[in-house]
């Protein structure tokens, strides 16, 4: 095996494709469903004060990590750590963290197409007249009923994998750039709509009251801790997708800047999902929750209550859509770039093998939420008592991996790869920025990880 792993050609256009790209993958379905509830519920402006803190504290500076690991090894993650780490004169061996990168980016896709599945079944739910009328029990029954049949969500997974291979198969540019170019503006048109039509026809007062009224009583040290999870999770941090994104950089390119640009578009679309949501749920009188049962349980009550529900209940699934699509593109192509890069193969293989994959670890998910809801594998341990194989994918995933991956690419970077090259990828100029951001890598963002590691096997 040669010592260098093979470094990409692709490139992107223009920093706008790339921006775009980046937006799209980190903005997901958490942004629409659960950050706007996070954020009302532990005191607004307040908790997003400390969020946007935490952001530019330790996902700033992770977010500049990962992409200059890119931009300097041309690889996938574990191939650009790989470079690094002989250019450097490390261990070879910390190539393995960018593996836990690809290895985590693999699991996610395999559910998270599958949650994906849900919203191209309730978009057409809503555009057909499904939710007119619905009441809360037959809402409860139509969603319990969606994830007890197998064949259905396997066929909308297979859809969202269809979609996906179609996207990634054509590359940097001709694919992805293409494809977020026509799905990005068509989320923030859909947001832009919502919001106009939920503040007239809903309680506009109530949500600004709810989203952006600061209630300091409410912040404690829980408060601290969520906005210290989101701020790392809702970046996309730690997949492996950020470092392949990075390896499409040209030189010449500023990361700081456009990483900066990222956070702020990221919680930007969250405030404004919240606008689009919750003056619908004050509103209609309906319960303040997040996750997927705000998404398939409540809101369509409203969207069967308002006027024009069927359109805009279809314009919320299908925002819905953009935004998981988006994400599944950007996560697969962690995955693809490792495996063309492993097997010496071309890309259009290495996203059907991707995918065939990723689709065969999610019919264990789909099964899961219906026919084996009570199957639980790793039960004899007391980490995994009464979780699904659905649930045991996600906690791996996003509550070990990522973190312990994301942990030791700081060390990585903050203590092994010499500061004359990280200044010089990082375009970090000013001395005193540039020793800011190394305290930041070498102990903040560690100890920070580690804290929300600890939390969530104690939780």
């Amino acid at each position: 095996m040669s010592s260098v792993s093979s470094k990409n050609t692709d490139q992107w256009s223009s920093r706008y494709g790339f921006l775009l790209a980046s937006i799209g993958f980190a903005v997901g379905m958490g942004n629409i469903w659960r950050f706007p509830y996070v954020t009302g519920q532990n005191g607004g402006s307040a908790f997003l004060i400390i969020y946007l803190a935490c952001a530019l504290l330790i996902g700033l500076p992770l977010l500049i990590t990962e992409l200059t690991i890119g931009k300097r090894g041309r690889s996938s993650a574990p191939g650009s750590i790989i470079n690094i780490a002989n250019e450097s004169g490390v261990s070879r061996q910390w190539g393995k963290v960018g593996s836990l990168g690809v290895l985590c980016a693999f699991i996610i896709l395999s559910y998270y197409s599958v949650i994906s599945g849900w919203t191209l079944d309730y978009f057409f739910r809503a555009a057909f007249g499904y939710l007119e009328n619905i009441d809360a029990a037959r809402s409860v029954e139509m969603f319990g009923s969606l994830n007890n049949n197998p064949w259905r969500l396997l066929f909308w997974n297979t859809v969202i994998y269809l979609l996906v291979i179609f996207v990634v198969r054509k590359g940097v540019q001709a694919g992805i750039e293409r494809a977020v170019k026509i799905l990005m503006p068509a989320l923030f048109l859909i947001l832009v709509i919502m919001m106009i039509y939920s503040a007239v026809t809903g309680d506009l007062s109530a949500t600004i009251r709810f989203l952006l009224e600061p209630d300091f009583s409410k912040v404690s040290f829980s408060t601290i801790m969520q906005a210290m999870g989101q701020a790392f999770f809702s970046i996309g941090i730690g997949w492996g997708t950020l470092i392949v994104f990075g390896s499409y950089l040209p030189q010449e390119f500023s990361i700081p800047k456009s990483s900066v640009t990222l956070i702020f578009a990221d919680t930007f679309v969250a405030i404004l999902a919240g606008f689009a949501i919750f003056p619908l749920v004050f509103g209609y009188g309906l319960e303040v929750n997040s996750g997927a049962g705000l998404a398939f349980e409540t809101l369509p009550l409203a969207f069967g209550q308002m006027p024009a529900g069927n359109l805009f209940g279809a314009l919320f699934f299908l925002l819905l859509i953009t935004a998981s699509l988006s994400s599944c593109i950007g996560i697969a192509e962690s995955v693809v770039s490792w495996v063309k890069e492993k097997l010496q193969i071309e890309r259009t293989k290495g996203i059907m093998l991707t995918a065939s994959a990723a689709w065969i670890l999610g019919f264990l998910s789909i099964m899961s939420l219906g026919a084996w809801s009570e199957f639980y594998p790793l039960n004899f341990i007391p980490l995994f008592e009464g979780k699904t194989i659905f649930d045991t994918l996600d906690f791996m995933a996003a509550n070990v991996l990522l973190l312990i991956g994301s942990m030791l690419l700081s060390i990585f970077l903050g203590w092994f790869v010499s500061q004359d090259l990280t200044k010089r990828e990082t375009g970090i100029e000013n001395k005193v920025h540039f020793k800011s951001w190394l305290f930041m890598v070498r102990f903040v963002a560690p100890i920070f990880l580690f804290v929300i590691l600890f939390m969530a096997f104690a939780e």
